[in-house]
């Protein structure tokens, strides 16, 4: 039987709203004891409300988090086994295969945390290999029956984890696991597919498990906008948005970013889709001090894509951040004619779509320049947001094209 919390008289309302988190404050009883043992962190428990005699859900606990408690189900009969995780994924590859063109598409999440009713969990597909992050302890206590789940539902060749991020320590986990968990070992660079485009894929060393999945359906969408156009791609990492643009007609794409590694793989990206690289330009540089120099150049562009990483990681950051994203913004404007198309992104979930907006507009009123949105975008189907979940929202895309 797991241990048993209780809600404090008038919190029942949070696991009715259906929100995954319970917090410290919400809790009636003290939780360190329980029916006369410790409870251990991480370990599953039951809510029930303030009179201890309903069940409301059943979730993991954390007293070193935040989040004391993450709900896993509201169901009382089902338990948090193999058995529940194998329900879990055979659900969320159904949702993804009824939607996905797995065929032109190989490369996707299959599992985004709470939005899919299980926190703390990522799990991403590239092709027959399947990448887990484990963010908090209580997922990390349930890896052995995770994993067993995985293998049983996907049969993959191979299981990689990336669970090298800081986000852990938070949850009192000191470690920073990445490396195989089952199968074979895998290439330095493998190939997948997205939209029938051939993109190459470090797994072991690239950014979040590899690729920024959560663009794909956006680097589609911006091929309509580029064809005879002149492209500066600014924190293009390994190219996707590069190599939209130029198998869509664009003239010239120019590809910013500080890591030389990533952009030796955009070459190979351009190579291996037929597009001499040499053809193009791919620039190791500092995309603030790049911005710059091209303002005093007088540098013009007709379509500028700003892809960022998360300037803002949590509400300390904010203010910060946001002038990040206006320097960005402004100095992107100043290189586009009118008629010129600004394609802008935040990963930040801490920065609202209406706060972005506002940015946007300073930016544009700093530039001298207005803007009208051609097309908003948030991430696709394979990260989907829940409505009970807000903070599983969190990519804006906005296409714009600036006006005198």
């Amino acid at each position: 039987m797991n241990p048993h919390l209780l809600l404090k008289p008038g919190k029942e309302y949070i696991l009715a709203a259906k929100h995954p988190w319970i917090f410290s404050m919400a809790l009636q009883t003290a939780p360190a004891l329980t029916e006369g043992e410790l409870q251990k962190n991480g370990a599953v428990v039951d809510l029930y409300d303030s009179t201890g005699k309903k069940f409301l859900a059943r979730g993991y606990y954390n007293a070193k988090s935040q989040i004391t408690v993450r709900i896993l189900t509201t169901d009382p009969k089902e338990n948090v086994d193999e058995d529940f995780f194998v329900n879990r994924f055979t659900a969320l590859k159904k949702l993804r295969e009824t939607f996905i063109d797995t065929q032109k598409t190989n490369a996707y999440r299959l599992v985004f945390g709470e939005s899919d009713g299980l926190p703390g969990l990522i799990v991403d597909r590239y092709d027959d290999v399947l990448v887990v992050q484990i963010h908090t302890l209580g997922m990390e206590n349930l890896k052995k029956e995770m994993l067993a789940a995985l293998k049983k539902v996907f049969d993959p060749e191979s299981i990689y984890e990336r669970s090298d991020i800081g986000v852990r320590g938070q949850e009192g986990l000191s470690d920073q696991p990445k490396g195989l968990l089952h199968g074979k070992p895998i290439p330095k660079e493998m190939e997948i597919l997205e939209n029938g485009v051939p993109l190459l894929v470090n797994i072991e060393e690239g950014q979040k498990t590899g690729l920024f999945l959560d663009q794909r359906e956006n680097r589609k969408a911006l091929q309509a906008y580029v064809k005879g156009k002149t492209v500066l791609n600014c924190f293009c990492y390994t190219g996707g948005f590069s190599i939209y643009s130029a198998l869509a007609g664009a003239t010239k794409v120019t590809s910013v970013d500080s890591s030389g590694p990533a952009l030796e793989t955009a070459k190979r990206i351009f190579e291996r889709n037929g597009i001499a690289p040499a053809e193009h330009e791919f620039l190791d540089e500092d995309v603030f001090d790049l911005l710059e120099k091209y303002r005093l150049e007088k540098r013009r562009f007709d379509v500028i894509i700003l892809d960022p990483p998360a300037f803002v990681k949590n509400q300390k950051s904010l203010k910060r951040g946001l002038q990040g994203y206006t320097f960005i913004n402004e100095r992107a404007l100043g290189l586009l004619p009118e008629g010129g198309i600004l394609v802008t992104s935040s990963c930040s979930a801490h920065v609202t779509p209406e706060l972005f907006e506002k940015m946007l507009a300073m930016a544009a009123g700093k530039a001298h320049c207005t803007l009208k949105v051609l097309e908003s975008r948030n991430q696709p189907i394979d990260h989907p947001y829940n409505l009970f979940f807000p903070e599983g929202k969190y990519l804006k895309y906005y296409v714009m094209v600036k006006c005198s």
